[in-house]
């Protein structure tokens, strides 16, 4: 038995040193193309590395000042200074959000830019600039998303005011979330969805009975049953 395995082994060994005979042979013919696609693997590497150093960062950075003088508009309540800037110093937010689009400096002015236009009165500009905005913060994103859902109420967009809501009530912020579903609940009786109504103020009663929107919850679970 033990014969029997030191042949087979054996065996195993020479197809090894078969295989590697073959890929030297095949590494030696092909030595040419092996190098130059080395060459340019590096050569990627080092775009990416220098493009990220050269271009990326600086324009962040670049994006990142600009957003802090359009800020200071908005922190005033100057609105449209802030969105669109003063001609001297302050480019404004939809410019930077617009010259920005892959940067997460780019979608936080554009976050901004939707709130200035609610501000103004400008809904359909709010909408579309709020839906460009995207973070992971548990408070920043899902207030976003409410405030879109917001704007689509103002366009009487119910359908997509109903979505909007649902997204920022699934991120379970405890005042957000109660918040929005009061809002879908709102929306999905202007819809005529009187059952999904109820789903959203039951929610309401049942998860976040101490928020402010559960007080008189009651009152329109009535409504809708």
């Amino acid at each position: 038995m033990a014969k029997k395995d030191f042949k087979k082994e054996e065996q195993n060994l020479e197809n090894v040193q078969e295989a590697l005979n073959t890929t030297s042979a095949w590494i030696e013919a092909n030595q040419n193309k092996i190098t130059w696609a080395i060459t340019a693997i590096v050569a990627v590497v080092l775009g990416v590395i220098a493009l990220n150093t050269y271009v990326i960062k600086p324009k962040a950075a670049e994006a990142s000042n600009e957003n802090a003088k359009a800020v200071a508009y908005f922190a005033q309540g100057n609105y449209e200074l802030a969105l669109n800037g003063d001609d001297a110093e302050c480019i404004g937010f939809e410019q930077i959000a617009n010259d920005n689009k892959c940067l997460q400096q780019g979608r936080l002015a554009a976050l901004y830019a939707g709130v200035c236009y609610y501000k103004l009165g400008d809904f359909a500009a709010a909408a579309e600039y709020l839906d460009r905005f995207c973070a992971k913060d548990l408070n920043i994103e899902p207030a976003s998303i409410q405030l879109l859902g917001d704007a689509y109420v103002q366009l009487e967009d119910y359908a997509k005011a109903a979505k909007a809501f649902e997204k920022a009530a699934a991120s379970e912020n405890e005042i957000i979330a109660p918040m929005s579903l009061k809002k879908l609940g709102f929306v999905q009786m202007e819809l005529g969805n009187n059952k999904a109504a109820l789903a959203a103020f039951e929610t309401i009663k049942n998860d976040y009975p101490a928020s402010a929107e559960a007080q008189d919850i009651d009152k329109y679970i009535a409504i809708v049953k």
